[in-house]
């Protein structure tokens, strides 16, 4: 018997042995450790060589993820049987003619004999569960996974091949990053990269990255983080530079998690974190909702689902206090909760990729009826652990700023966006304004009004001034029956305006906040009606309700072109406020840009009446808060 030590993660070989954290020494870079005894690079225990392969090279005890080849890896990604090459031009220089301890030359003729490989990554077309691939994998045996000219040349030609054969590209990265022997023609990869990936944006074609362990330098500021999903082993390292070059530089403690596929979860870089035996599940699910047609209509349509009430004359008059209470209940069906009971294969979306993952708004993909759809939604909660950690249903501008990334992704894919808003409002805190909160919300509010696919909103709860609204620009605006939108809170409104928070049902009054005055207003284009007593006794008829109407308004949405709907969109939103023209003062031969166009199948209501407030209200701003 031999025992073979392995490396932990936090060690990596010189880049010239052809070894990379924890790999075992296997000639010729065979995955297989035989029957050999290795040292877990997590938790230092031994591991039995053919138990650990077996079990896809992650430890038993401690969920370690060790290395693994390049031919390994497309292995446990693709169907069987799938994998084809693709030819790429097989670039050997030595542009430098660069000398260290031994010539470059020499580094890369004992790299190839160490590997099998001609350089440190692969491009393979294949299939995931059934669905089309190409996947360009790096290999850290093969100097470290270093950024040269063959790597870059690699990845840009999978890349063009994806781009067309209009297939998704899925990427596997390890690397510490450009390689110094090239100097800055290993630099430019970085652009190189860059701009294949650019156009695969342009071209409305889904990017995946999965991230292992390390990526580093100038891959991860290249084609690892511009992805449209981001996908992490747990525990991977990604960064710029690496911890040692910042605790040096910067004379800082770093945490331990530092850089770690969690720590970057919760600052939003990475998406998801997938252990290896979830991956291609994981793939499937996501590749399943990501195909389109290239007009960018999807490629099935949606069938009319139940009644939606467009006549106030159906819905009985209620006391505006006693809907924000029912609105209120902590009962009622959340985001989630909509999600897990009407969408198949549902895949949540994480990070703002800038800061933060706000956990009060919920976003990713998922299928409607077996049709892929984009879904958008604030979460609450139903107890005070959650409604705790999900800031009570108030997202942050990293939540906006989350729900505008997949907004975009939705745009990109051709899929209809759906949005589901049950909030107070934005969170108020100091931490937000000094993130833009403002800005993050008026950015939502201008992507979603050039935004080229079918976008429908449904109140669900409470719908809280702009926080509310920023999710809200939408083709269609639906409320459910018990739910309430209004400018201000009515609790706010009265301690404004009346001086006493105890005035909030007269407020509720005046605001005129609940489902049957604001679809008389033209706010909502239709009412979802609720199971008797509210959605909150029975949550699965009120969820059937919400599928039928999101059924029955992507049913007329889904076969317009793009220009139309942008049109009707902005045409729907400009009117508000404005008089009809036989209201308006003037000339009757000026016609104004909100009377050129009509918006068909919504109430006369969208010409949007003014209502005269209360002589008791006075004219107040947001500023008065």
């Amino acid at each position: 018997m031999t025992i073979e030590a392995t490396l932990g993660t936090s060690t990596v070989r010189d880049p010239g042995s052809g070894e990379g954290p924890g790999a075992a020494r296997v000639p010729g870079g065979a995955s297989a450790s035989g029957s050999s005894w290795l040292l877990c690079g997590g938790c230092k225990t031994m591991i039995y060589g053919r138990r650990f392969d077996r079990a896809g090279r992650v430890c038993a005890d401690c969920g370690w993820h060790g290395p693994l080849t390049a031919d390994a890896r497309l292995d446990l990604l693709l169907d069987p049987g799938s994998r084809r090459e693709i030819d790429v031009l097989a670039i050997d220089g030595d542009p430098l003619g660069f000398v260290d301890s031994r010539p470059y030359p020499d580094r890369l003729r004992a790299a190839r004999a160490a590997t099998g490989l001609h350089d440190g990554a692969v491009a393979v077309r294949g299939t995931i569960e059934g669905n089309p691939v190409v996947v360009v994998v790096m290999d850290f045996r093969f100097l470290g996974g270093s950024l040269g000219a063959a790597v870059g040349e690699v990845f840009t030609r999978g890349a063009e091949v994806a781009l067309r054969e209009r297939t998704p590209l899925i990427t596997v990265t390890a690397s510490g990053g450009a390689r110094m022997q090239e100097g800055a023609i290993a630099l430019m990869q970085m652009a190189k990269t860059s701009q294949a990936l650019g156009q695969l944006d342009e071209a409305g074609i889904l990017t995946v990255s999965i991230i292992t362990d390390p990526t580093f330098g100038g891959v991860a500021a290249s084609f690892a983080t511009l992805a449209d999903v981001i996908i992490a082993e747990p525990r991977a390292r990604l960064g710029f530079a690496g911890r040692r070059v910042i605790e040096q530089t910067i004379r800082q403690v770093l945490p331990d998690d530092f850089q770690t596929a969690e720590f970057l979860q919760t600052h939003g870089v990475v998406d998801i974190i997938s252990p290896r035996r979830e991956l291609r599940p994981a793939l499937g699910r996501l590749l399943s909702v990501s195909s389109r047609r290239d007009d960018g209509i999807p490629r099935q349509q949606f069938r009319a689902g139940g009644a939606i009430l467009t006549d106030i004359a159906d819905l009985p008059e209620r006391d505006a206090w006693e809907s924000v209470r029912a609105a209120r209940r902590l009962g009622r069906p959340s985001t989630l909760d909509y999600i897990d009971m009407i969408l198949e294969d549902f895949t949540e979306l994480r990070g703002d990729r800038m800061s933060a993952d706000c956990p009060a708004l919920v976003a990713g993909l998922g299928r409607l009826d077996g049709i892929p759809v984009a879904v958008i939604g604030t979460q609450k909660g139903h107890t005070a652990d959650e409604l705790r950690h999900r800031n009570f249903g108030m997202p942050t501008p990293s939540g906006y700023r989350k729900s505008a990334r997949v907004m975009r992704l939705a745009a990109k894919l051709g899929l209809p966006v759906i949005t589901l808003i049950d909030t107070a409002g934005a969170y108020p805190g100091r931490e937000a304004e000094e993130q833009a909160q403002a800005v993050a919300i008026a950015e939502n509010l201008r992507l979603m009004a050039g935004l080229a696919v079918p976008v429908v909103a449904v109140v669900t709860g409470e719908g809280g001034s702009g926080g509310a609204l920023a999710l809200a620009f939408a083709d269609r605006v639906l409320m459910c029956a018990n739910a309430v939108y209004s400018v201000i809170s009515a609790e706010g409104c009265a301690s404004i305006l009346w001086k006493d928070p105890a005035a909030a049902p007269r407020a509720a009054a005046a605001l005129r906040v609940n489902s049957r005055e604001l679809l008389r207003l033209g706010i909502v284009d239709g009412v979802i009606p609720e199971p008797d007593g509210g959605a909150d006794t029975d949550p699965a008829a009120a969820a059937a309700a919400l599928r039928a109407a999101l059924r029955t308004c992507l049913a007329d949405l889904t076969p317009l072109d793009q220009m139309t709907l942008v049109t009707r969109r902005r045409t729907r939103f400009r009117q508000f406020g404005v008089p009809t023209t036989s209201d308006a003062p003037g000339s009757s031969d000026e016609t104004t840009m909100a009377d050129e166009t009509t918006i068909p199948d919504v109430t006369t209501a969208h010409t949007a009446q003014t209502q005269p407030q209360p002589a008791q209200l006075e004219t107040t701003t947001e500023a008065h808060r």
